[in-house]
């Protein structure tokens, strides 16, 4: 068999390796394990691809896909590939929003992709039976009822082209609505090889595994882990994201118990590790063996990588094992990573190019590395074609065979963000010898008084006064006052505290912005731990913390 070209070829390729590797899919407690081999993975996506046309899906027709993390989700998902069809994965109900919130994005989704079904749980069909009108609810397929119809006689597999639409993943929405991100078979095969090659696996052996409890709708989840083990031709370890937040230990317990095993997870994971494992449930775990454990998905913190080295350095951890990385939907996944293995490497913001650099105080910078296979980057001045030397900070810029094919169903955004044959990602960075430091978002720029100010640097103050280590979450944005211009509010969520110390709290912050950026605040917010509007990756949405602050929808502690 040549070499795949898609990802129904890799699956295929992967199938008919000997040593029968495969999916593990754990329970909610973490324990009992479904496996299926890679194998069996391809005749169950067959039948579901069968059952999908039996229920009127027809090659080309969008699919979206809302339910937890279960082997139901995964058949669905691969018989739409095996079937032609475009599934789109969506959070399942849940989240922050409520119900009806939840169920709102549904129908906005529906509308954008002109969706012919929505497979989905038990909860999100009744969800939207409430919340939703008759038409979108009459969409819904569960998996109960697909997986009882008979599968339609002589369905065979579709056939795609290398540069064929294969899905579509849904942008975090950190900075505005979620966008449908049109991802090419090329642009997987092409994505998971550069993350097998930096990374060093062995494909198709058992020296390797993959350890993952972050969800199928995110792009660290679905590209990173599913379809690079399955790239790959590696074993796979699935927790459930809410097993991982009740139970961090599983996910370190797993990762010791296959050597050779390889993990990803945004920042807030490894900072959560720090505060609610005990060693103690780790006992006789040894965590040297792990390949590598990679960092990314929202601004790295190198607070929290020493903690969790400094912590976990009794089991077998150590600092090269961290592997800091860059990526976002519209690349596929990876963009740089850190192929040096040397551990998380800084630099002080006060080095980096004055014009652009207000704002950054002398915060250390994580390093991310330097592009992936077959993946360039550049730094360029915003709204700009112009390239920018070493150290100074612009809009990253990406070009290489991850990048989309464009949002669907929105030609003015894909022609703002493909320019000229390079992705214009709207963060900002710098390069250095050849690696990757962010320093923000292009659209959360607060403009005040004439000067850039990055709302990173007002967060890091104002969760460093709250003494949490990171583990309080704070978003910080500018609102109008009139003739006095542009102001900066904070919001920090807390556990409840007492009048008192909240009084002395916001000193503090007001204290610390002032002494370090010169700048006072207009407001210093504080509301309950888990209000802050927040991505399916743990990425604070400031531009929907400032809408509800303006709306007067937080509510503060007393």
């Amino acid at each position: 068999m040549q070499q795949p070209q898609t990802i129904v070829d890799a699956l295929e390729y992967s199938a008919a390796q000997p040593g029968g590797r495969g999916i593990a899919v754990y329970d909610r407690r973490g324990q009992k394990a479904e496996f299926h081999s890679h194998a069996e993975m391809l005749a169950r996506a067959a039948l579901s691809a069968a059952k999908l046309a039996a229920a009127g899906i027809a090659p080309g027709d969008r699919v979206l896909m809302c339910a937890p993390t279960h082997w139901d989700l995964i058949d669905a998902f691969f018989g739409c590939l095996l079937r032609g069809a475009l599934p789109t994965l969506v959070a399942p109900p849940g989240g922050l929003g409520g119900a009806s919130a939840h169920a709102k994005k549904i129908e906005a989704l529906v509308e954008l992709l002109g969706s012919r079904r929505i497979f989905c749980d038990d909860a999100t069909r009744a969800e939207l039976l409430e919340f939703s009108s008759p038409a979108i609810a009459k969409l819904t397929l569960t998996a109960a009822e697909l997986f009882a119809l008979t599968p339609a006689a002589g369905i065979k597999t579709h056939r795609a082209n290398p540069g064929d639409l294969s899905f579509m993943q849904l942008t975090s929405g950190s900075t505005g609505r979620q966008r449908a991100v049109m991802i090419r078979h090329s642009n997987v095969i092409s994505n998971t090889r550069a993350i097998s090659r930096f990374l060093g696996a062995k494909p198709h052996s058992s020296d390797n595994s993959a350890v993952s409890w972050l969800p199928l709708n995110h792009d660290m989840g679905l590209v990173g882990n599913l379809l690079f083990s399955i790239s790959d031709g590696l074993n796979m370890h699935l927790f459930r994201p809410e097993t991982f937040l009740a139970r961090p230990a599983a996910w370190l317990r797993a990762l010791a118990s296959h050597p050779g095993s390889f993990a990803s997870a945004p920042n807030f994971a490894y900072q959560l590790c720090v505060e609610r494992v005990d060693l103690a449930e780790l006992a006789g775990c040894d965590l040297s063996d792990c390949r590598g454990m990679l960092t990314g998905a929202e601004m790295i913190r190198p607070e929290t990588c020493v903690a969790f080295e400094k912590k976990f350095a009794p089991l077998g951890f150590k600092p090269h094992l961290f592997l800091p990385c860059y990526g976002m939907a519209e690349a596929t996944l990876a963009v740089t990573a850190d192929l040096r293995r040397e551990g998380p490497r800084t630099i002080s913001a006060a080095g980096v190019d004055e014009s652009l650099r207000a704002g950054l105080g002398s915060n250390a910078l994580v390093c991310t590395g330097a592009p992936v296979l077959d993946t360039s980057v550049s730094i360029r001045a915003p709204g700009s074609d112009q390239n920018l030397s070493d150290g100074k900070v612009g809009e990253v810029c990406v070009s290489g065979a991850g990048v989309f094919a464009g949002y669907y169903n929105d030609p003015e955004a894909t022609a703002a963000a493909l320019q000229n044959g390079w992705l214009r990602t709207g963060d900002l960075g710098f390069l250095k010898d050849g690696e990757l430091y962010l320093t923000g978002r292009c659209k959360d720029l607060l403009i005040i008084h004439g000067h850039n100010i990055m709302p990173h640097e007002i967060e890091w103050l104002a969760e460093s006064a709250s003494g949490a280590g990171g583990s309080e979450r704070s978003g910080a944005f500018s609102i109008s006052r009139g003739a006095e211009g542009e102001q900066a509010v904070v919001v920090l969520e807390l556990a409840a505290v007492d009048a008192s110390t909240l009084t002395a709290l916001e000193h503090d912050i007001r204290s610390r912005v002032g002494r370090a950026l010169g700048l006072p605040l207009a407001d210093v917010l504080f509301i309950k731990r888990g209000q802050m509007p927040k991505t399916t990756s743990g990425k604070v949405q400031r531009a929907e913390l400032r809408r509800r602050y303006l709306e007067g929808q937080l509510e503060r502690l007393v």
